[in-house]
């Protein structure tokens, strides 16, 4: 018999392990607490690299139908000075598709494709060691058995404490998100100075940065180093107040960097929480994590793509293996935990580099990242 094998969490890791194991016709359930795909916004967009999320893709037969979905051009980033002048001005080859953006929502259509999710169930608990296999505790009061469950279910992982008692902890620098609709054609100024992909600005323990997105919609985030509670006073349904906060913590910034936040729409608060940088645990047979409830790291391109290879990877070991599922995952579970130990240090130091007292390290880091 086939094992009983659940992933928890229908992110971009949780679907790339479901659509490969779909692809070599083993049967999964992906159970998914929303209770629909668009049940929330998806977020923004990601840049897939050649070596890590576009090699899930290519495991999981997709890499094609991602190469028309993508936008190549994107890659473009920019760099401007707190007063308005340019300091670096990337763009990508014609034929560079080196880490090529896409929009969260279309990678997740792409994702899905055939999976049947498990829509509205969400997993409070999973207890491994039962006569029976792995036993999952819904919050409708349900429970199931697994011979397999996968933590795919992000930074407050309801599957992680099966395996580690670790848990996130604040970095000290926060984000505040916004957005811009229809660019092109409303704020065209703002669309030259933004560029084909990306541009940041950076000062003194702070940076606004604008990320172009599918169909002329900009994504703009506002990071800054704040203690936890430092928005206590502020109503974050209040519009207008959270604009003119964030515009006071950027006073002296040049009009057109500012536009980006007075033309903003809806402001959502996001800190930044880690985990360790090295974070393992001891294997428990029948339980195991991957992406952010694994190794939890800044928001600086790497958790999706590590995601995606990671569920990948699993996922085809599992399915072209000796049979051995808790071999498997031994086995996976060392090189995820390698893999991502390097990401985490590198994905720290450049958040303490881009968030910085210094503005010269934000530049410093960017040349050495993507040099010209």
């Amino acid at each position: 018999m086939r094992q009983r094998i659940a992933v928890v969490g229908g992110g971009p890791g949780g679907l790339a392990f479901a659509r490969v194991l779909h692809r070599h016709d083993h049967p999964v359930a992906v159970l998914e607490r929303d209770p629909a795909p668009d049940a929330r916004p998806p977020g923004g967009t990601l840049d897939l690299h050649e070596g890590l999320g576009q090699l899930a893709l290519d495991k999981a037969g997709l890499l094609a139908e991602f190469q028309a979905l993508s936008r190549p051009e994107a890659q473009a980033m920019r760099v401007l000075d707190a007063d308005g002048t340019v300091l670096r001005d990337w763009r990508p080859r014609p034929d560079d598709r080196a880490n090529p953006e896409i929009d969260r929502g279309q990678l997740r259509d792409l994702l899905l494709g055939p999976l049947d999710v498990q829509w509205g169930r969400s997993v409070t608990q999973v207890v491994p060691g039962t006569r029976d296999g792995v036993l999952v505790h819904f919050a409708d009061g349900r429970q199931e058995t697994y011979d397999l469950v996968i933590g795919a279910d992000g930074a407050w992982s309801r599957i992680r404490p099966a395996v580690s008692s670790v848990t996130p902890h604040y970095t000290g620098v926060t984000s505040v998100e916004t957005s811009l609709d229809d660019v092109d054609t409303r704020h065209p100024d703002l669309a030259r100075l933004i560029g084909d992909g990306s541009m940041a600005v950076y000062g003194v323990n702070r940076s606004l940065v604008a990320q172009r997105n599918n169909g002329g919609h900009v994504k703009v985030y506002a990071k800054f180093r704040a203690p936890l509670d430092w928005h206590t006073n502020l109503d974050p349904a209040d519009v207008e107040a959270v604009r003119s906060s964030l515009l006071a913590l950027f006073d002296g910034w040049a009009a057109p960097v500012l536009d980006l936040l007075r033309h903003g729409t809806a402001f959502v608060h996001r800190p930044f929480y880690v985990l360790p940088v090295s974070h393992t645990w001891t294997h428990v047979p029948g339980v195991t994590l991957l992406g952010d409830a694994a190794h939890l790291m800044p928001p600086l391109g790497a958790g999706a793509n590590l995601a995606m290879l990671e569920g990948a990877e699993l996922a085809e070991s599992i399915a072209t293996g000796s049979g051995d599922l808790d071999e498997a995952v031994r086995a996976f579970e060392e090189r995820m935990w390698a893999r991502a130990g390097r990401w985490a240090k590198i994905t720290t130091a450049g958040l303490e580099r881009l968030v910085s007292p210094d503005p010269a390290e934000a530049l410093a880091h960017f040349d050495q990242v993507q040099p010209s």
